[in-house]
């Protein structure tokens, strides 16, 4: 199947999202979507797959012009999108998910268990992942949610396969497992549309790539012809220079410090200590217990035993409100489900932990509360059409500004970040790297949990290394490999 959209123009309101998109993938063809947050490549992808209207232009299905009225519509024609955000249903089974809408039912209409359950085994396994399908989905981390939306979509035996982010949550072998599939897709004369911010992954597995930039299509090439630098200034429009700021903060005082906390089969006897103006980054493998430690201390999980301390004072964060009170901030991995209230506006997500400041007599001053958020899109270059437009309706990196924003807002002194720049483009992360060091700077003790390894390296002073539920070494950034870090994270030992 051969894709063409030629000229697509999109407008929300008076928001001109698209305006003028050329794109053509080709059968057996791996074809990059690259942009900015915001520069319209899922907003395309939408009206693709019929979910949104174009306004103006044309798309050739095979040379004939085709219009799908819906997701499901071309789905069951080829066509077949996995989201970045996911659309599962948390509290139903892994394995009800993945037949949601699909499911294989006998003369009678009973379901066919067994055949549904080898179907969605078979399919996990391509991906070299053992999921149990009779667990809530809600249980899982965000990789595995991802995972299983990846083998939905294998299951759909579609001609093209729209891929939105799909390695932001997985680690290096579940990455190398999914390329793996994706050339075997390939070899059958299966399209891949691949979106990704991830350079090297796109260099790795992409033969062609189109790139978008404030909603217009401005270059395409096949990926042998090309380079990383030329990437990103048809993305961004100017030369970037390094990747990652320069850090020269000297650490100060202890603001966090963890003594034997524990939460019962999930992690045990965590100690670690994070100073002012210091970044410590928590590293390691998908499963390792990295975001369950933070959730712990921000209060969100209960934790069995140990102590947290703040500038010395043992706190007790039995819940983020408590953590909240006590200047912790936490921007969650699933901004999605726990970072934003989505249907709220831009203003009230970002004043949310920070209203109390605003309160005179009773009544919320709105002018200062205007004024504080209209400082912060500024500051933090959130594309939007104003303050009063939902957060659900941003782009997956403007999402995650707002989050920051929030949080930045808040005056909080400890700082954690649940890997701050997944689906963020290469500008952005820059911008949030900045801002890490900004906030550094003026003393704020920042957690940063990364599955990047080189975001690890590039970006912390420490690094605190995370094997099952154990903190397997703590090591200077400046001495630390991604040979030495990876042999802590998979339970080996690193000689200093």
């Amino acid at each position: 199947m051969e894709v063409q959209m030629k000229g697509i123009k999109k407008a929300f309101g008076k928001n001109h999202v698209l305006e003028g998109v050329d794109v053509t993938v080709k059968a057996g063809q791996v074809h990059a979507l690259m942009g900015e947050n915001g520069a319209g490549k899922s907003t395309l992808m939408n009206i693709l797959t019929g979910l949104y209207k174009r306004d103006a232009g044309q798309i050739l299905i095979d040379g004939e012009e085709t219009y799908y009225e819906n997701p499901l519509d071309a789905e069951k024609h080829g066509i077949s999108f996995i989201h970045q955000e996911m659309n599962n249903f948390a509290e139903m089974t892994v394995l009800d998910n993945m037949f949601l809408n699909r499911e294989i039912k006998g003369p009678l209409g009973i379901l066919k268990q067994a055949e549904m359950r080898k179907i969605a085994k078979e399919n996990l396994a391509k991906l070299g992942t053992d999921i149990d399908l009779d667990v809530p989905v809600g249980s899982l981390s965000v990789g595995r949610q991802q995972m299983i939306e990846i083998a939905k979509s294998l299951m759909s035996d579609a001609k093209v396969l729209i891929m939105d982010e799909p390695t932001a949550a997985l680690t290096e072998k579940e990455i190398e497992k999914l390329f793996d599939v994706i050339r075997s897709l390939k070899e059958r004369g299966v399209g891949i549309i691949y979106i990704s911010h991830r350079m090297e992954e796109i260099m790795k597995i992409c033969d062609h790539i189109t790139v978008m930039r404030d909603g217009i299509s401005v270059n395409s090439y096949p990926t042998s012809e090309t380079n990383m630098a030329q990437i990103v200034r048809d993305m961004v429009g100017r030369e970037m220079r390094d990747f990652y700021p320069e850090r020269s903060t000297q650490p100060g005082d202890i603001a966090l410090k963890v003594t034997d906390i524990e939460r019962k089969g999930v992690f045990d006897h965590i100690n670690f200590e994070v100073h002012a103006g210091e970044i410590l980054a928590f590293s390691g493998l998908m499963g390792a217990g990295r975001t369950e430690i933070m959730r712990a201390i921000f209060g969100i999980d209960k934790l069995d035993s140990g102590q947290i301390q703040m500038n010395g004072t043992t706190i007790s964060n039995k819940t983020p409100g408590e953590a909240i009170k006590n200047n912790i901030g936490f921007l969650t991995e699933n901004r999605k489900d726990e970072g934003l209230i989505l249907n709220d506006s831009i203003a009230d997500n970002i004043a949310l932990p920070s209203i109390g400041g605003f309160v005179k007599h009773g009544l919320v001053d709105d002018k200062a509360v205007a004024d504080f958020v209209a400082l912060l899109m500024k500051r933090l270059h959130v594309k939007a059409t104003g303050p009063s437009e939902s957060a659900g309706s941003l782009s997956g990196g403007n999402q995650q500004k707002v989050v920051l924003a929030k949080w930045i807002g808040s005056g909080t002194q400890v700082l954690i970040l649940d890997e701050p720049t997944r689906g963020v483009d290469v500008g952005a992360r820059r911008e949030i790297y900045d801002l890490m060091n900004e906030l550094t700077n003026r003393g704020v003790a920042i957690i940063m949990v990364s599955s990047d390894l080189d975001e690890v390296l590039g970006m912390s002073d420490r690094i605190a290394v995370v094997y099952e539920g154990h903190i397997t070494g703590i090591i200077p950034t400046k001495t630390a490999t991604q040979e030495s870090v990876m042999t802590l994270a998979t339970g080996g030992q690193v000689n200093e």
